[in-house]
């Protein structure tokens, strides 16, 4: 594992809120199991469900991640990774399964420059212009 990547097990703050939509009877059922004292609130039963799932399928995500050569976990990109990148003469394929972050003092004409491409299954943190800028790239 390199210096970039870190843990895959979210802590605490490392989480990207999501909305979904339940049917009442489905809502009324996580609240029964809450009040039975099953799960601490509904976050802790979706959390505990989607785990669950994630797990069910672990062997067929574990070849899904092989197969698309992807970074598993947290991934930063620094100014000093992408200049590195420029002076080698090397484009950057960005695929992570998790969390992507291209740091702050990055340029959106340094991205540019060093990004060929950007695939991010979980979530990208960048500035606005950097995201911008490789919008094109991005899929």
């Amino acid at each position: 594992m390199s210096a970039n990547e870190l843990d895959p097990k979210p802590k605490s703050g490392d989480s990207e809120k999501i909305t979904i939509n339940l049917g009442y009877i489905d809502l009324g059922h996580i609240d029964l199991l809450v009040q039975e004292g099953f799960y601490a609130n509904r976050t802790d039963l979706i959390r505990t469900a989607i785990r669950n799932q994630i797990d069910r399928h672990g062997d067929a995500l574990r070849q899904a991640v092989t197969r698309k050569s992807v970074d598993l976990g947290l991934r930063h990109y620094s100014r000093d990774d992408l200049e590195a990148a420029r002076e080698a003469g090397r484009m950057l394929h960005i695929r992570v399964l998790g969390l992507a972050t291209i740091a702050r003092d990055v340029t959106p004409e340094l991205a540019r420059a060093t990004i060929a491409s950007v695939a991010v299954l979980g979530a990208l943190h960048a500035s606005s212009a950097v995201k911008a800028a490789l919008a094109d790239r991005m899929g």
